[in-house]
């Protein structure tokens, strides 16, 4: 519980304190605000392990396509695959909430870093070319975009169906999807304590190729990630 308590204080204040700290890139370039975001990355691992003795343990780098446009389906049970994913994978995109764009000083740096933001369950003109905004990110920078497709943070043990956006993502990309399946809940669940001593596993599953029918796509994706789950917990 102290070790739990002592652990979000340093990493919360270390998270504003790197933000404010990039204030500036905010006016710069984009690469110079992504280079904080990379920070940030290493800083959960750094803080994990020093306060909580928690290791992490990332297979399957080479799954990573180096030449082609792809996107990234992942397993979403904490809040260190937000801040993480941005030390192992080129400058992310990510889809998330639209409140969080509006959190002070933090929403800045995401808002720069090209997140895409949605309003669920509206229908507005900025949800209307969502996957416009996705598909330009990715064509123009190369870099690729990550979606949760549980659509919210999970309990370890929830195999809910996945949401059928990832699916239209799929098909209207039409790029090659990277699955990772992890298992973050056993340290730092949706609710509850802390663990500490444990040891985080992040999967890079085998690609999905591009062209699929988006229902054997969704029903693929759901296989892989949730039987390397049952693996890796």
């Amino acid at each position: 519980m102290i070790r739990g308590i002592i652990f979000k204080f340093f990493f919360y204040i270390g998270t504003v304190f790197i933000c404010i700290i990039f204030l500036p890139t905010l006016i710069l370039p984009k690469k110079f605000v992504l280079v904080g975001g990379k920070i940030l990355g290493h800083w959960i691992k750094f803080c994990l392990y020093f306060f909580l003795s928690v290791k992490i343990e990332v297979k399957g780098l080479e799954n990573i396509p180096k030449y082609s446009n792809f996107f990234i389906a992942s397993l979403h049970q904490s809040i260190f695959e937000t801040f993480f994913f941005q030390a192992i994978f080129n400058y992310p995109v990510f889809i998330l909430k639209k409140e969080l764009l509006r959190i002070p000083i933090f929403g800045w740096h995401l808002k720069k870093m090209g997140s895409i933001s949605i309003d669920r369950d509206k229908i507005s003109k900025e949800n209307l070319g969502f996957y416009d905004k996705i598909l330009s990110i990715t064509t123009n920078t190369k870099r690729p975009v990550i979606i949760f497709p549980q659509a919210t943070r999970t309990a370890i043990d929830d195999k809910q169906p996945f949401k059928k956006g990832v699916s239209k993502i799929y098909e209207k990309l039409n790029f090659i999807c990277v699955p990772v399946a992890l298992n973050s809940g056993i340290v730092w669940p949706k609710s509850g304590k802390l663990n500490s001593n444990r040891t985080i596993t992040v999967s890079i599953l085998e690609n999905i190729p591009a062209g699929l029918n988006s229902k054997d796509f969704l029903k693929k994706l759901e296989y892989k990630l949730y039987s390397e789950l049952e693996k890796i917990c």
